[in-house]
């Protein structure tokens, strides 16, 4: 039998940061329960926002070629793809929302030209921290994510949203979200949606 394959993408421009610390705990709890893991860090890679193009293959696919190139892949073998983000402006932060916009090719692949077909079914997990505790910050950053996961193929299964965690390692002083990314590890490594 294989290996769930569990993919973390970081949107969060801070290494080491409340975002991060939530992934690491989620991904190292899949991997200690059998998944096989790989983690990008959107900010250290080098891809241009959706340029809107023209002329485009109408095949789902991408034309531009940098460093979404290695995520289209890796996020169509995955089994679970988990994106963590903080919120910035009642949002998104802005990494995580330009790679999101690099899959409107997908998306007219999938929905508008019917040339793009999912090859494998996956679990969507979102992981969000906010230096506020206002709700609406986390719906309106949870909306985008699910419009995501339906282009990706990913059934939105879990969430965790942590607020009141501003300053670096804030997120460290809630058990409750530790524990719950930690859970969340568990049951997207062990199939279990």
């Amino acid at each position: 039998m294989s290996k769930i394959k569990v993919l973390g993408i970081l949107g969060s421009p801070r290494r080491g940061g409340n975002s991060e610390i939530l992934l690491d705990l989620c991904l190292g709890s899949a991997q200690k329960n059998g998944a096989e893991t790989e983690k990008f860090v959107l900010n250290s890679m080098k891809f241009v926002p959706c340029q809107e193009c023209a002329e485009i293959t109408k095949d789902g696919m991408c034309k531009i070629k940098d460093d979404m190139q290695k995520i289209y892949p890796a996020l169509e073998q995955a089994d679970a793809v988990v994106v963590a983000s903080p919120v910035f402006f009642g949002s998104l932060s802005a990494q995580t929302k330009m790679m999101i916009d690099r899959f409107q090719c997908q998306w007219l692949g999938l929905y508008f030209y019917k040339t793009y077909k999912i090859v494998k079914r996956k679990s969507g997990v979102f992981l969000c921290v906010a230096g506020t505790d206002r709700k609406d910050f986390f719906d309106n950053s949870k909306a985008i994510i699910k419009n995501f996961f339906a282009t990706a193929g990913a059934s939105y299964k879990h969430e965790l949203f942590c607020s009141l965690t501003d300053e670096k390692g804030a997120v460290n002083n809630h058990a409750d979200c530790l524990k719950r990314a930690e859970e969340i590890g568990m049951l997207i490594a062990g199939g279990k949606t």
